[in-house]
C-alpha cells in the first residue's frame, strides 16, 4: 500500500492504495470528481522528492503528495 496525500486547496482526505506506479494512480484519480480537475496542474512528489515520470516504481510504504500550484507574495 502507498499513501496519497492531497495538499493545499485540494479538499480530500488521504488515501491508501495498492498500486505499483504513478500511471495507476492517475487512472484512479481521473475517476474522482474532487481531484480530476487538479491532475494536469499538480506537481507530484514521492517520499518528498519531486518526480516528473509516471513510470516510477512504487513500493509498500511510499508516500505520494499532490502539490497544486499556489500564489504567494
Amino acid at each position: 500500500m502507498v499513501e496519497v496525500e492531497f495538499l493545499g486547496p485540494i479538499n480530500k482526505q488521504k488515501m491508501n492504495l495498492d498500486i505499483s506506479n504513478l500511471s495507476q494512480l492517475s487512472e484512479v484519480l481521473k475517476g474522482d470528481e474532487e481531484v480530476s480537475s487538479w491532475l494536469e496542474k499538480c506537481a507530484v512528489a514521492v517520499n518528498d522528492t519531486l518526480v516528473s515520470s509516471k513510470d516510477i516504481s512504487l513500493k509498500d510504504g511510499d508516500k505520494i503528495s499532490l502539490l497544486p500550484p499556489v500564489c504567494g507574495g
